[in-house]
């Protein structure tokens, strides 16, 4: 201990002595940028068009393989989602090997094997090396592809693109491509739940013949390895894998820029945030002279925290969690895109603001802080991913796929640090065409719409299937004598009557969530006629949020942090301490404004107060949603799967939206009458 301590000591008064020497008062001088020296891998070709790059690194006792498929991009046209299939099919075992036994191998010795349709990964420990390469040459090379497992992944894919139906940020992404590159670019192709019903297992079968092939083939050799004994290895397991014949075929060219800034819009009624995307082709090679200028000009604009955009949208408004941009690289076709995922009610600021922020980056100098910040960035990240013997092959199979001069990554930094402010403003001006871009938006039209067309930009229509459309109508035609005391009563009596209500002294409910794969997330809720409530979210073994009212005082826990309720937050929290609050609205407090379709069904909205919105089926009387808005932003609450509990209707499913992730509670147990007591609300 006593050795520990001075050892300390000496430290301390070390580093003391070396501060004293220092003139705090002056910024230090950047040290030159680090010269760069990268080891070149050894290569070879097998007949059969497979090229090889070896990395020896001996620092640990490992392996890695990396295979990529450097094919042209496709479009399947009809079967859109063949590639997909494959691909999960891929992996599962061989024609000599079982899938059980196949995986069970791979997990015996500690390693990893994955394939896509554009390759495949192995790793593992360096004296498993062979074994492990003659695998994944055998699932390359011999695939056990059976139409039992064709079936369960195509039954899969379809499963996750109903999910992806009401995924605002799924849809977005599909319609933002569709329109850039067009439907029929391979960029811009998507998969719906018809192109894989169109898929059969013999197309599956023939795909997978004709495209996984060692023609336009890389694999990148890393780790403990010696060149000589891998290079007989991958001779000997690949090199039966046989070449594909007629598989040239020409890409198609994207779809033209826009020819004015145009607003891009797709409805989408469940959203409860809108998705926005500035977004225009671009023609962009990192072998470009312009590549390192644009990667500074974007760090700038989007592509980090003090980003302008961020700074803006985030920081300077409170719009959004974060807002980005990025641009590709692509010797086909790449794009320009910024934006970011804003609430509602101010769905046309951010918009505004997005263009103000890039067209800033276009006319704007921009200052030497901001110029040397983006990169040092670079120059960082750059040095730390050197220590990775992988970020030196990935480097070596770049210069080969991308045509780039052999000293590419040995100036890197040399072309960052040389870009100056000028070169920010030159090619932001030729790469980031404000002037001719699409800002594509997915939002919901009824609360976003008015105000976009208040913008002056031109907004054109379109389906979540990227399908040019008419404006849509929310007018939905009121019944002449409805009014929100209507609604009540209906809500009322679908769900049992106001007389079996009476009879209600507590509600006592337990439901549950899945926060992330393994993690449920529990949710405890009480209510009584005595204007109490109680609400408890845990996950973990920890309680994340719990809330109480007892009908004269009420708090709020947050991870350990009490709160308590304001006069206004405790008269809101005691209406909806009632275990049915309509009761309460059926005395006056609701005002109702209009009939809104509510992912499929018509409802109507009845406003409670400045910031709550529920609503109730037109068709079945019972409700299904509630919005509050927050200085946070909307949240919403969505009701379904009622049942009957001693002759009352209780939702049995509540889905709580928490920025673009939502949460499916599942009801476990409602008991009415029984399991509360007064002590449950101290």
């Amino acid at each position: 201990m006593k050795l520990k301590i001075s050892v300390l000591i000496v430290a301390f008064l070390m580093s003391a002595t070396t501060f004293a020497q220092l003139d705090r008062s002056q910024m230090p001088e950047p040290g030159p940028a680090p010269k760069i020296s990268l080891e070149k891998p050894e290569e070879f070709k097998l007949k059969n068009g497979l090229t090889v790059l070896v990395v020896e690194n001996h620092k640990l006792p490992r392996v890695s393989y990396s295979l990529t498929i450097d094919n042209k991009p496709m479009t399947v046209g009809e079967k859109a989602g063949v590639e997909s299939l494959i691909g999960a099919m891929l992996g599962n075992g061989t024609k000599n090997i079982s899938k059980d036994e196949f995986n069970e191998e791979v997990d015996f010795l500690g390693a990893r094997l994955n394939f896509g349709f554009s390759g495949g990964f192995a790793s593992s420990l360096s004296k498993y090396s062979d074994r492990i390469l003659e695998l994944m040459a055998d699932a390359a090379i011999n695939p056990l592809l059976t139409e039992e497992e064709f079936e369960k992944e195509k039954a899969k894919l379809i499963d996750g693109l109903k999910t992806e139906e009401k995924s605002v940020d799924a849809v977005a992404g599909r319609v933002g491509s569709a329109l850039a590159y067009g439907k029929k670019h391979p960029y811009g192709e998507f998969t719906t739940e018809e192109t894989v019903q169109n898929v059969s297992f013999g197309d599956a079968v023939a795909f997978y013949e004709k495209y996984f092939n060692p023609n336009n083939a890389y694999l990148v050799v890393v780790g403990d390895v010696e060149y000589k004994d891998v290079k007989k290895q991958i001779e000997k397991h690949f090199g039966a894998w046989e070449k594909s014949v007629g598989i040239d075929y020409t890409v198609p060219n994207e779809a033209p820029n826009a020819q004015y800034t145009q607003i891009n819009f797709v409805d989408m009624p469940n959203a409860v945030q809108s998705n926005i995307s500035l977004t225009n082709n671009v023609d962009l090679e990192m072998k470009d002279d312009d590549y390192h200028s644009v990667l500074i000009a974007n760090k700038i604009l989007g592509g980090g925290f003090n980003s302008y955009l961020n700074m803006n949208l985030r920081e300077e408004h409170g719009y959004t969690y974060g807002a980005r941009s990025s641009i590709g690289t692509d010797k086909y076709a790449s794009r320009f895109r910024a934006g970011a995922a804003v609430r509602n009610m101010v769905t046309d600021s951010a918009v505004v603001q997005t263009l103000k922020e890039v067209n800033r980056i276009k006319t704007e100098p921009v200052e030497q802080d901001a110029l040397k910040n983006a990169k040092a960035k670079y120059v960082g990240d750059f040095v730390l991913a050197l220590e990775s013997p992988q970020t030196i092959a990935r480097y070596a199979l770049n210069i080969k796929l991308n045509d780039l001069p052999d000293d590419f990554y040995t100036t890197y930094l040399q072309k960052i640090n040389a870009v100056t402010a000028d070169d920010v403003n030159r090619v932001a001006n030729k790469y980031f065409k404000t002037e001719n871009a699409r800002i594509v938006v997915v939002g919901k039209g009824s609360e976003v719409l008015e105000n976009l067309e208040k913008t002056g930009i031109p907004i054109k229509y379109y389906d979540k299937y990227a399908t040019e459309t008419e404006k849509p109508s929310y007018e939905i035609e009121m019944p002449a004598d409805m009014d929100a005391t209507k609604v009540m009563q209906a809500y009322i009596d679908a769900i049992g009557g106001k007389a079996a209500l009476d009879k209600v002294n507590s509600v006592y409910m337990t439901a549950e969530a899945e926060l992330q794969p393994g993690v449920m997330m529990n949710l405890e809720l009480k209510k009584t006629s005595k204007n109490q409530s109680m609400s408890e979210v845990t996950a973990m073994g920890q309680s994340f949020m719990k809330s109480v009212v007892d009908g004269e005082g009420g708090y709020v826990v947050v991870q350990g942090q009490r709160k308590d309720m304001t006069p206004e937050e405790l008269k809101d929290a005691v209406v909806e301490s009632s275990p049915f609050p309509e009761v309460n609205y059926l005395n006056g407090g609701a005002t109702l404004e209009k009939i809104e379709n509510i992912e499929g069904q018509n409802a109507y909205k009845i406003n409670v107060g400045d910031n709550k919105s529920l609503y109730y089926s037109v068709e079945t009387g019972l409700k299904i949603k509630q919005v509050e808005t927050t200085p946070q932003g909307a949240q919403s609450m969505f009701y379904s799967e009622y049942k009957d509990v001693g002759g009352i209707k209780f939702p049995f499913k509540l889905s709580q939206t928490a920025g673009p992730r939502r949460f499916d509670f599942n009801v476990k147990e409602i008991k009415v009458n029984e399991g509360v007591s007064d002590a449950d609300f101290d």
